[in-house]
């Protein structure tokens, strides 16, 4: 599956990474990404800012996957 997202908003984002698990997404302004099990990959150049939107997604992932107590 392959989105494009206008805008970044990282909870966007990671919730539609966590809900489709495996595919490719493009943020306009930043570059694209692949994803797989449901988490954004490392992406193929270094670019700081692809680093840190990958990074800043899958810790949104991260907390969307935390079961309440």
């Amino acid at each position: 599956m392959f989105r494009n997202f206008k805008a970044y908003r990282p909870l966007q984002v990671a919730r539609f990474v966590k809900t489709l698990f495996k595919g490719q997404l493009h943020i306009e302004g930043i570059g694209s990404f692949e994803f797989d099990e449901g988490k954004l990959l490392m992406p193929n150049k270094e670019n700081r800012k692809m680093l840190s939107v990958m990074s800043e997604v899958n810790q949104h992932i991260r907390l969307l996957s935390v079961v309440p107590a």
